[in-house]
């Protein structure tokens, strides 16, 4: 590990308050119902609990309950200190020192020392872990995570150590602005060393599991319910109002909406799409429609013919028309997408890409020239399959495309779909040609989008641009947030003349809220919403 001379760089930085006054603040004049518990629609049922191997949504929510931290989100946002009260960057930017706190639990009372932290950064990288996250600590340059990645270093070369019980430190090997946004993600959460020893992959289990946030595991029945209860040890539990916490995994938006409306739910993670309308009449109360951090795609394996021309790709993404999605189909303000970065993300400023300013005639006519150029004809047509994980609004989207492209191109796809798990599968072994997909950002910041596409990122559709490579690299080497959205720009240039996906719209959240939970962020762009930071009223 390299070593260099520390500095407090900003007193904002590097001396937070050791108490966020944000968890569960509840107003003086609410008055707090006698039962504190709540249930929450999940969508999907959730592939893992393990937070260093969690990739998706439903996942996350329920590990940020259980899990924490370094720094957290303030409902609205922030970045705040969790198990962490402070922490300093050295002069040169590359290197962070994370002080803890001394009130730190995990929920079986052993302390939470800065050796779980260094055993946790460890085993994500690890390639016998086989985590779906390992590229998140290249993307944030910790140092040698790339080469342990490859397999080229052993994992104790990583930049992290443990200086004492109370002193975590992390060493990249380039200055990273936005290094500590990053920090919010599960991935970076401690896990506890003994469980996963002791039990192996069944350490999640409600009997072997231990957590170190405001819930830990009381039950968890595949395909049914997920229960969790609170959790005393957590430093924070004073401040925390809800006692347990049930999250169904509902992926038919029916039938979690007449869940409900029969009062069973508190929290949906969707609704129908096609109700919107009478919802927005009916229940304006409830109906919550927020800023998002998250783009919806169709994704390409660039590896598999003919998707490995980029003429193919490109009239498939010019043959759609947004409009008709966003307004038409789902009607909830989303916005139509021809780039990677949402425009809610904090200082982003979209680039005006050329096919994006064209109008829909204009595009459909490229398209057309696009794939006869590359060899497609009513005599020889472009046919393919569209993969989608289970869900009504998937379908629906999917049967929508397919009649574009039909229509537009003459192209002929066959629609499958697949459970979450198996669907999520196929996409990390890189076994689809065309498949639905989002991406959610880690943090609010343009690089979440934009990494992701990197040589060196998740990239399940294996696509790599030297070009794209450059502008990543020259952005985080960037002094000011102007200069690093020019980089930005340019890489969203150079996917757009190479399309390895097809952005097709940026998500706004709309949610239903039972009227009586109190404390649920209606600002914050980004997809956490603590159960920790929630009260009942009467």
């Amino acid at each position: 590990m390299q070593g260099s001379k520390l500095t407090v760089i900003a007193a904002a930085v590097a001396m937070l308050t050791a108490s966020p006054i944000w968890a569960a603040d509840v107003p003086a004049d609410v008055s707090l119902a006698k039962v504190q518990e709540i249930v929450r629609g999940n969508g999907d049922e959730v592939p893992t609990l393990d937070p260093s191997y969690s990739s998706d949504t439903s996942s996350a929510r329920v590990i940020a309950d259980m899990f924490e931290g370094l720094v957290t989100q303030s409902p609205d946002g922030e970045i705040t200190p969790a198990l962490a009260t402070h922490w300093e960057q050295s002069e040169d930017g590359k290197v962070f020192t994370f002080h803890l706190r001394d009130d730190i639990k995990w929920s079986n009372g052993e302390p939470i020392v800065a050796s779980d932290f260094e055993y946790s950064f460890k085993r994500v990288v690890d390639p016998k872990t086989g985590a779906p996250y390992a590229w998140y600590y290249s993307t944030a340059h910790i140092l040698n995570a790339d080469k342990i990645n490859e397999g080229k270093l052993p994992v104790d070369q990583l930049g992290v150590k443990a200086l004492d019980d109370k002193t975590f430190q992390v060493t990249l090997d380039k200055p990273v602005p936005y290094f500590v946004k990053m920090m919010v993600h599960e991935s970076t959460f401690p896990v506890y060393r003994p469980a996963i020893e002791a039990h192996g992959d069944a350490w999640t289990k409600p009997e072997n599991i231990v957590t170190s946030s405001a819930y830990k595991l009381a039950n968890w029945t595949l395909n049914e319910r997920i229960v969790l209860e609170r959790n005393p040890q957590y430093w924070n539990n004073d401040k925390t109002v809800i006692n347990k916490v049930t999250y169904l995994p509902i992926a038919d938006m029916t039938a979690e909406y007449n869940r409900f409306r029969t009062g069973e739910i508190h929290i949906t993670s969707s609704f129908p799409l096609e109700q919107y309308n009478a919802i927005k009449k009916q229940r304006p109360d409830e109906l919550l429609t927020m800023p998002s951090l998250g783009t919806y795609y169709y994704l390409f394996n660039v590896s598999k013919a003919p998707f490995d021309d980029p003429r193919v790709r490109k009239a498939l993404a010019y043959a759609i028309d947004r409009d008709v999605v966003t307004k038409v189909i789902l009607g909830q303000g989303q916005v139509p997408a021809y780039g990677v970065t949402p425009p809610s993300v904090d200082g982003f400023v979209p680039p005006k890409l050329a096919w994006g300013e064209l109008k829909q005639k204009e595009r459909d006519q490229k398209a057309k020239a696009l794939l006869a150029e590359a060899g497609y004809d009513k005599s020889n047509p472009l046919s393919f399959e569209l993969v989608y994980n289970t869900s009504e609004s998937h379908k629906k989207l999917a049967i929508v495309m397919s009649s574009m492209w039909n229509k537009t191109l003459g192209a002929k796809v066959d629609l499958a779909n697949q459970e979450w798990k198996t669907f999520l599968q196929k996409l990390g072994q890189k076994d689809f040609t065309v498949a639905r997909y989002a991406w959610v950002g880690d943090y609010n910041e343009a690089s979440t989008f934009l990494s992701y596409f990197e040589s060196t990122g998740m990239n399940y559709s294996r696509w790599s641009s030297d070009a794209y490579d450059e502008a990543m690299a020259k952005a985080i080497q960037s002094p000011s947030n102007d200069e690093r959205n020019k980089y930005y720009q340019q890489a969203e240039q150079v996917f757009s003349e190479e399309m390895p996906a097809i952005p097709l719209y940026h998500y706004t959240r709309s949610v239903l809220k039972n009227t009586k939970v109190g404390g649920y962020s209606k600002t914050n762009a980004a997809e956490a919403r603590y159960t920790r930071d929630l009260y009942l009223m009467q």
